[in-house]
């Protein structure tokens, strides 16, 4: 295909992908356990009209929850390519390789320590999260380059060995720290944990969003870069890339930006690991369109996979973060098979 031609069906790709995913918002804002109709959700964000109902509603309720899913799912898509990309590894996924796991660690041994409750998380806390959970998240990068190296080179069937083994590890110590709170704190912490984003506030947007707004552009920017990562090693060095220092920029992007995302919404796993692949599909294997096609569907994932865990199981909810695991791990099983085939 041609250059002019991968950019028009990037721009279409990309276009049709961001309308579904406004649909999605926009079915998600109107439907729910209190309907509301989209003239009075005009009429509230406009100061129209005043409906303290509506108030609570929308600006409480569902739009930091929508928010929050469209920035965590694009933060979470655009890790899974930058992992894929310095791995070359097409299996490789912040969830699998226990960054999550980490994350999550980090910042439950800082709400049991630290801040003492679960419900009782201040402007402060909230905005310390993502640097507690980038902490947890280097942690497992760190072990990760450590035992996943064979000869100096990374090993992609180690990578993944080791990523499953750190992320059981982090796990059993979360749990075991999660059991040491008391029940109601524990029961948000397991809810937490599961990927759920039913308790979203504008605060978290707030703490989110640096890291996205700075780590995301730096990532692009780059993204030449991980296209010439994929080349065989004498080849890199031959062109006079210092493969190392890259994969470290991107190891600290793309550990920022998970540990951000778990910060405000959990463990939701699977995304990026499927958004990369169906980005593949669509627009090629250049980076440069690859990273914002992932962003994008993840962002559409993860709003689906929200709504249909607040309305299949109304009046309960199922976490976001269980929603996307059903439907990723019969793909992440498929994968397997077809890479041994």
């Amino acid at each position: 295909m041609s250059k002019h031609g991968q950019q028009a069906r990037f721009l279409f790709v990309l276009l049709s992908a961001l309308a579904l995913s406004i649909a999605v918002m926009y079915i998600n804002l109107t439907n729910g356990t209190f309907d509301i109709s989209v003239m009075d959700i005009f009429k509230t964000i406009l100061r129209v009209q005043t409906d303290r109902d509506y108030d609570l509603v929308i600006f409480d309720f569902r739009l930091p929850r929508i928010v929050i899913g469209a920035l965590v799912g694009f933060a979470l898509g655009v890790a899974g390519a930058v992992l894929q990309g310095i791995t070359r590894n097409h299996l490789a996924d912040p969830g699998i390789l226990g960054i999550h796991s980490a994350a999550g660690m980090a910042i439950v041994l800082f709400m049991f320590f630290i801040q003492g409750t679960v419900r009782g998380a201040g402007r402060l806390s909230v905005m310390s999260m993502p640097f507690i959970g980038w902490f947890g998240g280097m942690a497992a990068a760190l072990l990760l380059l450590l035992f996943a190296r064979h000869r100096g080179v990374l090993d992609p069937q180690r990578l993944i060995l080791v990523g499953i083994a750190l992320s059981s590890g982090f796990g059993a110590i979360t749990l075991y720290i999660s059991l040491k709170m008391d029940p109601k704190d524990f029961e948000m912490a397991t809810v937490w944990l599961a990927g759920s984003i039913y308790n979203a506030t504008w605060m978290q947007i707030v703490a989110l969003l640096p890291w996205i707004i700075i780590l995301i552009p730096i990532i692009w920017w780059r993204s030449h870069t991980l296209n010439l990562l994929h080349l065989d090693e004498n080849t890199v060095s031959g062109i006079g890339l210092n493969k190392n220092r890259e994969r470290m920029i991107f190891l600290l992007c793309c550990v920022g930006l998970v540990s951000a995302s778990v910060s405000v919404s959990g463990s939701i796993g699977f995304v990026g690991l499927i958004a990369p692949h169906i980005a593949r599909r669509l627009v090629g294997l250049r980076y440069k369109y690859v990273v914002p096609i992932c962003g994008v569907i993840g962002m559409l994932m993860v709003l689906v996979g929200d709504f249909i865990g607040k309305t299949i199981f109304s009046p309960a909810e199922l976490p976001a973060g269980i929603v996307i695991s059903i439907i990723g791990v019969p793909y992440f099983v498929y994968l397997l098979y077809k890479k041994r085939h």
